[in-house]
């Protein structure tokens, strides 16, 4: 066999750039990674005021709450703890008390984590609210244009294969072993992407408005039905911070899975839209 001839069938991997997103998707992505830090950490002061969470229609002074971030006095030391159904545990330092400036502060969330960093519920609920229209107004934009294009059924929709439970096993192992596809696969979002991204869009984000919206007492006028189907006002208050919990959660692992799977490659993408892959080709 003539080597030369055998090397030059050697197929050798290159770099091509599909499109991945977007720009109205770029856009309003960052516009909604803008607006829900904001939210959190004037969401965290608004909490601050009232550190308790409760179901049903209780809320008053003296109603036993599900969750409470508070401090206590303890043999002369001010302890923070954080007692859900009844069950507490010490947080001093982290939540309940804070050391701030060479002092401790007594406040469920600290000032460094919350908006303004003083206690202020006033300017944490105007921060909140303008953040909160502005995210609304970005998820409309972002769900009809996403429609309109298709983007939702091409990219987002999974296929029947893809929500077969073995394809979906599969996809667990291979991101707990952190193995991403690469090539052909690397075109389009996995199962897993497009479910989380779909229990996002369609539940945690819907959700976390309408607890919203029951909080509002000009709200609660106009459509009163809202108070009833979240249970109570402060049922609906427990849910939005259970929802935001969550949308945390999924921000902390989004951002572990972009970091594993090609930090610069993905950030490129939501800049530029283009997006790098590794594809097998023919030796010239």
């Amino acid at each position: 066999m003539n080597e030369n001839a055998s090397n030059d069938n050697v197929r050798y991997p290159q770099t091509i750039f599909i499109r991945r997103h977007s720009l109205v998707t770029r856009l309003t992505h960052g516009l909604n990674a803008l607006c829900l830090s904001f939210l959190l950490l004037s969401g965290l002061q608004i909490f601050n005021a009232h550190p308790e969470l409760y179901w049903g229609h209780y809320g008053a002074d003296g109603d036993r709450a599900d969750l409470t971030i508070g401090s206590e006095e303890r043999g002369g030391e001010t302890r923070g703890f954080v007692r859900v159904a009844g069950v507490g545990f010490a947080t001093t330092g982290v939540l309940g008390v804070s050391d701030v400036d060479g002092g401790r502060t007594k406040q469920a969330f600290p000032g460094w984590a919350t908006i303004p960093s003083i206690q202020d519920l006033a300017a944490g609920r105007r921060w909140h609210f303008f953040f909160a229209w502005l995210l609304l107004f970005n998820g409309v934009l972002y769900l009809g244009f996403s429609l309109l294009s298709g983007h939702f059924r091409r990219d987002l929709a999974p296929t029947t294969r893809e929500l077969s439970p073995h394809h979906l096993w599969h996809e667990v192992l291979d991101h707990a072993r952190l193995r991403f596809p690469e090539g052909e696969e690397a075109k389009h979002y996995n199962a897993l992407q497009k479910l989380t991204y779909l229990a996002v869009i369609v539940v945690l984000l819907p959700l976390m408005v309408l607890t919203g919206l029951t909080m509002s007492p000009g709200m609660d006028a106009a459509v009163p039905a809202l108070v009833d189907v979240f249970g109570g006002r402060q049922s609906a208050r427990t849910i939005h911070f259970i929802t935001a919990s969550l949308l945390v959660l999924f921000v902390i692992v989004h951002i572990a899975m972009v970091v594993l799977s090609g930090t610069w490659n993905n950030i490129h993408s939501m800049i530029t839209g283009r997006y790098a892959i590794q594809e097998k080709g023919m030796k010239s």
